[in-house]
């Protein structure tokens, strides 16, 4: 079967378009920084290359220290000035922004598709879940902020590149409309002409954003630790944000570190085989590149064969490849489950991760092969990578007990309920967890021992929207949780003692229900 690039889909085409619907912010030859109210010609753009075939996209405008420390000043002035401004036109500031996006929806999902190589469908959903949530806040809004005032100084944002719409420019949107000016640091690895043509459709109802690109070592003295700053919001790795914890330790600032876990599914005294089936099937979606994918199952010894026979299905009937390859050119875009993983880096260090631990023991259950995918002839594959599973991965290795962020499971087996559990909480806490369980009373026994935010019975968990809280347990999480009002109360000043709930230092306080 020979595939096509889909008519008017190329990357040409999509960045013409954002030059196009905001000039201000697009040039022939570069994208721009946006500071102190103004699109900023200023930073050293570095090449920039899809994992979608390796074609060559626009690259972040790198700032150094100093012109961050500058566009850090400039948003303390706007935050200063935005903090007195009426929530009703803070309202209507950020209705006009969500109509703006809804507009160019359609563009926005095509830059995900190129820039960090989701499937059409999962590219639509990022933008659709940004602005749904956000609207939903907007009718919300008034209740949450009731006897609370923004913070001091503006919010600064530090985001992994795998959710530009539905987590950081959604974050960013609710922090304005609690009435602070904010600050993303474009992620360095994808999804930059996206939020930047979000952030561009934002600013021109005079919201009070500053989008700037850099080196998380170069910026993050203005960044992370700038006196000016009201909050840190930061979603990456463990390593990334124990540096930002450690930054932050002397500063006292309201912070918010999502970091990532090992997020384990457990299998006990169970019998649902054709659910899970589905439920695995599922798991794979984006390339499990998402902090709340399972890469672990833990599975009672005596159920292996059953549970065997319902993993092969479904790791077999994953769909793979080039997401805007066609075999005519009015076909629909592919349904994917995943397109690349974020570079061909990503892929060598999991292929390696994978071949020794399989020389260290693991039995390499299910391999496939790139021969499955859905490609373009001729096209550079080197950022793919086909579904494995890798059974008893040795402790020594990384696969043992860190989140590999691709399409590689590893699955454990335990005889007893207490090596189920050493299993489960092998990573020193995570943000979601599943039990698959037949008796909902040993079901929930279980849940209440493992250390994850959120753990689903007999169903996966999910960051959430609109009014589901989010946050981690252990390692995986510093500071306040977020979701729903807590979002908003992270961002906002309240009574002097007020405690959020979170995970701080010198406590951990669980909202009502998680």
């Amino acid at each position: 079967m020979s595939f096509m690039l889909k008519p008017g889909t190329t990357w040409s085409d999509a960045y013409d378009r954002c030059v196009s619907a905001v000039p201000e912010a697009f040039h022939d030859d570069r994208v721009l920084n946006h500071w102190g109210g103004f699109w900023q010609r200023d930073g050293r753009p570095v090449p920039g290359v899809s994992p979608v075939d390796g074609t060559a996209i626009a690259g972040p405008p790198r700032l150094d220290r100093a012109a961050a420390s500058h566009a850090v000043q400039a948003s303390l002035d706007e935050h200063r000035l935005w903090r007195h401004v009426p929530l009703d036109e803070r309202k209507a500031r950020v209705t006009a922004a969500l109509e703006a996006l809804t507009a160019h929806r359609d563009l926005l999902a095509l830059l995900l598709v190129w820039e960090i190589g989701k499937p059409w469908k999962l590219a639509t959903a990022d933008v659709d879940r940004c602005i749904e949530g956000v609207h939903w806040y907007v009718a919300e809004i008034d209740r949450m902020v009731a006897g609370r005032t923004p913070l001091h100084g503006p919010v600064s944002n530090i985001a992994s590149w795998n959710y530009p719409m539905s987590v950081l420019m959604h974050a960013m949107l609710v922090q304005v409309l609690a009435g602070n000016a904010v600050i993303a640091k474009a992620p360095t690895d994808g999804g930059l002409a996206c939020l930047t043509l979000a952030c561009a459709l934002a600013t021109r109802e005079g919201l009070p954003i500053t989008l700037v690109s850099g080196g998380g070592a170069e910026l993050s003295p203005a960044l992370v630790r700038g006196t000016e700053l009201g909050c840190v919001s930061f979603v990456g790795g463990r390593d990334a944000g124990g540096q930002v914890a450690t930054s932050l330790a002397d500063l006292g600032h309201r912070h918010v570190l999502e970091q990532e876990g090992l997020n384990c599914w457990g299998v006990w005294e169970y019998g649902n085989w054709e659910l899970l089936t589905g439920q695995i099937r599922k798991s794979f979606d984006y390339a499990k590149q998402r902090c709340t994918a399972y890469p672990r199952f833990v599975v009672q010894r005596s159920l292996f064969h059953d549970f065997l026979n319902a993993y092969l299905p479904a790791i077999r009937s994953v769909r793979f490849g080039h997401p805007l390859a066609v075999e005519a050119p009015d076909d629909p875009l592919p349904d994917l489950d995943f397109g690349p993983l974020i570079t061909n880096a990503k892929v060598k260090e999991l292929a390696d991760q994978i071949d020794e631990a399989v020389a260290k023991g693991g039995v390499p259950l299910y391999r496939g092969s790139l021969d499955d995918g859905r490609f373009l002839p001729g096209q550079d594959t080197s950022a793919y990578l086909a579904p494995v599973a890798v059974l008893t991965p040795p402790r020594s290795s990384p696969l043992f007990h860190a989140e590999p962020f691709g399409p590689v499971d590893t699955i454990v087996l335990v005889d007893t309920e207490a090596e189920l559990l050493a299993a489960m909480n092998a990573s020193n806490g995570a943000l979601v967890a599943t039990i698959s369980c037949d008796e909902e009373e040993t079901a929930r026994r279980l849940a209440s021992e493992v250390r994850a935010f959120k753990v689903g019975v007999n169903a996966p968990r999910s960051r959430g929207d609109r009014e589901e809280l989010f946050g981690g347990l252990g390692a995986s999480w510093r500071g306040a949780f977020v979701g729903g009002e807590l979002l908003v109360r992270a961002v906002t000043q309240g009574p002097d003692a007020e405690r959020l709930p979170g995970n701080f230092p010198g406590y951990t306080l669980l909202p009502p229900s998680t």
